[in-house]
């Protein structure tokens, strides 16, 4: 690699970047101390990216400067790829891309061969893709042992355990995307799997539509479900009905998704290798079996030229056009490198790569751009910018792929491609453009992600000693500075809020132009995804973000508008839709609404209406407290004197709660005895500890005190602790800011549900790996 140069400047890090690199990408050593420095990094990345392009006679770059080109657009925060290329590049491991998708086959040497390569990509940091459409059905004959089949669910289930072991080397969690399609007969199963919270935590769920099923659902017309194996039609189903479940359960908790299958095999490039079954993680990287690919990210507001935000077009005189084409061509030079350098897990992923050598550069910052341009998320004119950006992204990357194949040959599968068919290119890439989540890239890039709006103008971080920080987007900093309007009481108004809509006393243009995910009517939000997705090779990763009170039927809208507007998939998030309530579909449903198990059969058999039931709780029962019950008392030191806990256990596991603090006055008194009340009901009605210890761990108070290593922050925050202590020694268990969403368990800010994941904005934790 070349050696560092003397003068290369250090980058300049914000406070958020420098926590983030030492957290998660610095090298560190056995002690896990770290070994490196930021500058130390970025050319690491840089210089090991760049050598690549000595095996190439032809090319037009030399790699001593080339190297300090990558440097200076990584380090100018115009441009990062992926985190595995920060984490592995020039390392031993160096293995670089972020997405892969493996084949699960329909024998048990194929799907434990899956989890084994599963296992393997997770732990050299990658995320994996799976369609379990391949599996026979559940209950069908097993030829060779006379047996019958459990299902692809129940497989689901093995990969999740198996997931769940693998720490991605303590930087990255592993991840992993399943689809089943909508006309496998155990889509119901499959479409229910996640209705009890915590199951299949490792995965993002997706039903893979048709476009014949989509046909059958504008007629009102049934559709059949086929055995995978023989094509044996299997049952049929009202198809307006699975799309309406799949509704009513986006509504409920956000999951399944859905995926347009045969939208994404009509841009696959290369069909003559099979057809697309799978998505990585977030859904934006259609791959075929075995298939990785590389990802990064441009940060559009580094290219923003002021003084023409009041021009009719800013973005004309706005936006830095040739740099931004600079950055494009450099970016598909280094992700094209990044094939050459990763190390992959597998042979056979190593050849496939190679073969079709995809890419997927795309950008972040789109929000601040439209801030420092002054124009609306929200609007026709926010809609046309991005669509145009894209294009000209789109249209560069191509341009760039060109070139490469004049240097260095086009991929190995062009003469076989689409592309050659017509005779477009060649070019050196089967896919150039994804807009790809860049929850953790864009806190180090110090900009928004992807092409989401911002979660929150401002939210507050917490810091060592107990307080709280206000942290502010920059642009509506300025904004709020220029206009003489900037003070830290409207900052903790727009903290308390969390939007600046109802703020009638800021002027109206500000209003328009600062608005928030929840500000923005989810048609824009659709269509914003879709002016994106007219111009990516792959797909986009976004999530249109609704408000508590959305209907069923906004969803059903958005749904049928991401079908007609070409997208290849869409995610959607009711806020506060996460519950802790037990859920059940079909036989179960009818048996809770007083039907007969035989009724409820006779209408399954039948494929009618009630076969595919909305959703609906389970009553809890609280068991009786037997006459004599053994437990513990412990002493806990709180910020309001000594408390006594005292926990007594049934069968060896919690059962109540005494909670007593003693000279603290009656009202302190009656809080505790309350708390421990409603903890003692929770158990009593089956309520497993870890979700209670879920809900009230880290619940701040006004005096909290030290214990060990960290704070006890309340009452509610010390009963967890002895609950933590006593029955989930070996857990990491998240905190639940209320009911409906998780508190990050790293730094305790709460998640957001963004780019189809829950991320963290303010340290960049992510549940997507």
């Amino acid at each position: 690699m070349p050696e560092m140069p003397k003068n290369l400047p250090q980058p300049q890090l914000k406070p958020n970047t420098e926590v983030v690199l030492q957290k998660r990408y610095l090298r560190k050593n056995l002690d896990g101390q770290i070994v490196e420095t930021p500058r130390d990094l970025f050319w690491r990345v840089a210089s090991s990216i760049a050598v690549e392009e000595e095996k190439y006679e032809g090319s037009s770059q030399k790699c001593p400067q080339l190297a300090r080109d990558f440097y200076d657009i990584m380090t100018s925060w115009k441009f990062l790829p992926n985190s595995p290329t920060l984490m592995n590049a020039g390392t031993d491991l160096g293995q670089l891309s972020a997405c892969f998708v493996l084949p699960v086959g329909d024998s048990i040497e194929e799907i434990f061969d899956a989890v084994k390569y599963a296992a393997m990509i997770h732990k050299s940091g990658g995320g994996t893709g799976f369609s379990f459409s391949r599996l026979r059905p559940k209950d069908s004959r097993v030829g060779s042992t006379g047996g019958v089949a459990s299902g692809p669910v129940s497989f689901l289930r093995i990969f999740n355990t198996a997931t769940e072991q693998i720490k991605q080397g303590g930087t990255r969690r592993g991840a992993n995307m399943g689809i089943l399609r909508v006309d496998h007969p155990d889509i119901l199963e499959f479409i229910g799997a996640k209705e009890k919270e915590g199951e299949f935590n490792n995965f993002n769920l997706s039903v893979g539509l048709t476009e014949a099923f989509m046909q059958a659902v504008e007629k009102d017309e049934h559709y059949d479900l086929v055995s995978p194996g023989n094509g044996e039609v299997m049952k049929r189903l009202p198809a307006r009905e699975i799309f309406d479940l799949l509704v009513r359960k986006a509504w409920l908790s956000g999951d399944p998704g859905i995926v347009f299958l045969d939208r994404i095999n009509r841009d696959n490039p290369t069909p003559d290798q099979g057809d697309i079954e799978s998505t990585n993680p977030c859904g934006e990287q259609p791959l075929l079996p075995f298939e990785a690919c590389n990802l990064g990210s441009i940060n559009l507001s580094c290219f923003h030229v002021p003084g023409h935000e009041n021009d009719a077009d800013p973005a004309a005189k706005g936006i830095d056009w040739d740099e931004l084409r600079r950055v494009v061509h450099l970016g598909v030079r280094f992700l094209d490198n990044v094939i050459d350098a990763s190390r992959f897990p597998l042979d056979r992923i190593s050849e496939t790569v190679r073969k079709n050598r995809k890419i997927g550069l795309g950008v972040m910052g789109f929000a601040d751009l439209l801030f420092q341009l002054g124009v609306a998320y929200d609007s026709q004119q926010g809609i046309d910018l991005g669509e145009r950006i894209m294009a000209f992204v789109q249209e560069e990357g191509h341009k760039a792929s060109a070139v490469l194949a004049q240097e260095r040959g086009p991929f190995p599968a062009y003469e076989t491609s689409m592309y050659a068919r017509r005779k477009l290119g060649p070019y050196r890439n089967a896919t150039v453009t994804t807009i790809a989540p860049t929850g953790t890239l864009s806190i180090i890039a110090g900009c928004s992600s992807g092409v989401e709006p911002l979660f929150a103008l401002c939210f507050t971080r917490n810091i060592l000693d107990g307080e709280r920080l206000v942290e502010v987007n920059p642009h509506f900093a300025a904004a709020l500075e220029d206009g003489g309007l900037f003070s830290h009481e409207l900052m903790d108004a727009v903290v308390a809020k969390g939007s600046i809509q109802d703020m009638d006393y800021l002027p109206a243009p500000m209003r328009k132009v600062f608005v928030t995910a929840m500000d923005i009517a989810p048609v824009w939000h659709l269509r914003m995804q879709a002016a994106f997705q007219r111009h990516t090779d792959n797909a986009v990763s976004k999530t249109v973000n609704l408000l508590n009170s959305a209907t069923e039927q906004d969803i059903r809208e958005i749904y049928w508008l991401a079908y007609q507007e070409g997208c290849k998939g869409v995610t959607v998030y009711r806020d506060g839709c996460k519950s802790i309530q037990v859920l059940a579909t079909g036989e179960g449903q009818k048996k809770m609404d007083g039907e007969s198990a035989a009724e409820a059969g006779d209408a399954a058999q039948s494929g009618s209406a009630a076969s595919v039931s909305p959703i609906a709780a389970t009553p809890s029962q609280v068991r009786k407290r037997p006459d004599e019950v053994q437990g513990f008392t412990r002493k806990v030191q709180t910020g309001l004197g000594a408390m006594y806990l005292t926990v007594n256990e049934v069968d060896g596991k919690p059962f109540e709660v005494f909670a007593t603090i003693g000279k603290s006055g009656r009202s302190i008194t009656a809080k505790a005895e309350a708390i421990g009340r409603l903890v003692s009901l929770a158990l009593r009605s089956g309520v497993h500890v870890r979700d209670v210890v879920a809900q009230i761990k880290g619940i701040g108070g006004e005096h909290p005190v030290f214990r060990g290593k960290g704070l006890l922050l309340s009452i509610p925050d010390a009963i967890a602790w002895v609950l933590e202590q006593r029955y989930l020694k070996d857990e990491v268990v998240d905190t639940v800011n209320d009911l409906t969403g998780s508190c990050c368990p790293e730094c305790g800010e709460r998640l957001v549900f963004q780019e189809g994941c829950l991320i963290c904005p303010a340290c960049g934790f992510s549940r997507c790996g």
